[in-house]
């Protein structure tokens, strides 16, 4: 029976998931049980092709990226793929009808880290639409089942809450990015002289991203807002920690959210959202 296939295919994403992203898997256990599994297979799918790019040193990633985009829309014509993550996500798409021009704007973004190392204001900003603002707008199909109007009013606030975790990530990993991958995603900056002036602007364009996207958390359907929410919390808790660490501390080391204060997020969270109090 090819449920079985399709049962496993969804496990593989969900390993992948809880695998690679502990905050992103927090979330996803929070959403409605019926949302888990279109859920887990977007990060699966999302989370190989970051993967390819950033990952596999010594092989050849435009190749092997060429490859998965190809497979990708593949598995999505025939309705099934003998990759356990692509098989699973084709299943999200053509059941959600998620647009396709949101994988190919995802896929060359990807393509784009393949040698893009400097960004200017354009292409940052096109990196930020594929990289994470496409991705929340596939969440988004699936919070809503497919209601059109829906999607549409909340299209831009998911865009701005994927917009904000991205940027944040970017602060996050910025002594990775820069001086293991040669990279610099923010546009107009030397790394050479980044310091708290820099990172105080950076920092007051996601605070725009975040009002916008929290302004979204409230709108969405009670089966995907407190999933949503937790992921909200514990990215808004890690851009504190941010602001209050130097910049020159930026990038020497990776910020990071302990498990005990994840533990406490979930547990304030939990009451504030049952009290109605978000």
């Amino acid at each position: 029976m090819k449920q079985i296939f399709d049962n496993l295919s969804q496990d593989m994403s969900k390993m992948t998931t809880r695998r690679y992203s502990t905050s992103f898997s927090l979330g996803i256990r929070f959403l409605n049980k019926d949302l888990h599994k279109p859920i887990y297979s977007i990060y699966g799918f999302v989370r190989f092709a970051d993967e390819i790019v950033d990952s596999f040193d010594g092989f050849d990633k435009s190749t092997l990226l060429a490859e998965f985009k190809k497979d990708t829309y593949a598995a999505i014509e025939n309705k099934i793929s003998l990759n356990p993550i692509l098989n699973a996500f084709q299943w999200v798409v053509n059941t959600y009808r998620v647009p396709h021009e949101l994988i190919e704007t995802f896929m060359n973004s990807m393509e784009m880290d393949l040698d893009k190392k400097v960004y200017d204001k354009e292409t940052y900003e096109k990196y930020i639409l594929g990289s994470a603002e496409v991705v929340g707008l596939m969440c988004l199909k699936i919070f809503v089942g497919g209601d059109e109007s829906e999607y549409n009013r909340l299209k831009m606030n998911a865009m701005k809450l994927g917009s904000a975790f991205q940027k944040i990530n970017f602060l996050r990993d910025l002594n990775d990015d820069f001086n293991e991958l040669g990279r610099t995603y923010f546009p107009g900056i030397n790394m050479n002289d980044f310091n708290n002036i820099v990172k105080k602007e950076i920092e007051a364009d996601i605070e725009k991203d975040f009002k916008l996207g929290y302004e979204g958390i409230l709108m969405l359907p009670k089966q995907a807002r407190f999933g949503v929410y937790m992921a909200y919390k514990y990215y808004f808790k890690l851009f504190k920690k941010i602001k209050r660490t130097k910049a020159e501390r930026i990038l020497e080391e990776r910020v990071r959210i302990p498990n005990r204060k994840k533990a406490r997020i979930l547990v304030t969270s939990y009451v504030r959202h049952n009290l109605n109090m978000l």
